[in-house]
């Protein structure tokens, strides 16, 4: 089952829940800015059973909600890669009987894509500069999408809270 609903537009950069772990973001790093202030905004927000089936569904949604913003196809095609594989990762990792969370926000120049899903194990940023190993099936994903977004000029973050884990992608619109 999946659900929607729409979030009122809020800063791109809220600060994380109490007693919220965040990964990705240098310490006493000030929030990102956006070099062009916009003033398109919008949110959406859906909420699914982590099963595989919800991963295009939820794709698909994105994509279109994404048609109707004006974001660059470049940073469109980043984040709809994205939530593949961030909502595959939550499919595979989420706790037995949870729910996912996908979340898409424009706001001040920026999109952030949020996944989170249950799961009481938070995963490990994965550095740039490690070497993969070639022979393993899994455990690339979250370092393509962490290089896809620097390579936009984002970022991406971890935050582990009251939800469960939340891996949050920040892109320019511009």
């Amino acid at each position: 089952m999946l659900t929607t609903a729409a979030l009122p537009p809020r800063a791109i950069h809220s600060d994380a829940p109490a007693g919220a772990v965040v990964a990705g973001a240098p310490v006493g790093a000030p929030p990102l800015t956006a070099s062009v202030p916009s003033r398109a905004r919008g949110s959406a927000h859906w909420v699914a059973e982590p099963v595989p089936a919800a991963v295009p569904l939820l794709r698909t949604r994105v994509r279109a909600v994404l048609a109707g913003w004006p974001v660059r196809p470049e940073a469109a095609d980043v984040l709809l890669l994205a939530v593949s594989e961030l909502a595959g990762n939550a499919v595979q990792h989420a706790a037995a009987g949870g729910r996912m969370r996908i979340g898409l926000a424009l706001d001040g120049g920026w999109l952030r894509l949020e996944v989170a899903d249950q799961g009481v194990l938070p995963p490990r940023l994965p550095d740039p500069a490690e070497e993969v190993d070639p022979d393993s099936e899994s455990g690339r994903g979250l370092l393509i999408v962490r290089l896809l977004a620097i390579e936009a000029g984002g970022e991406l973050r971890l935050i582990a809270g009251e939800f469960g884990v939340t891996v949050c992608v920040f892109l320019p619109v511009g």
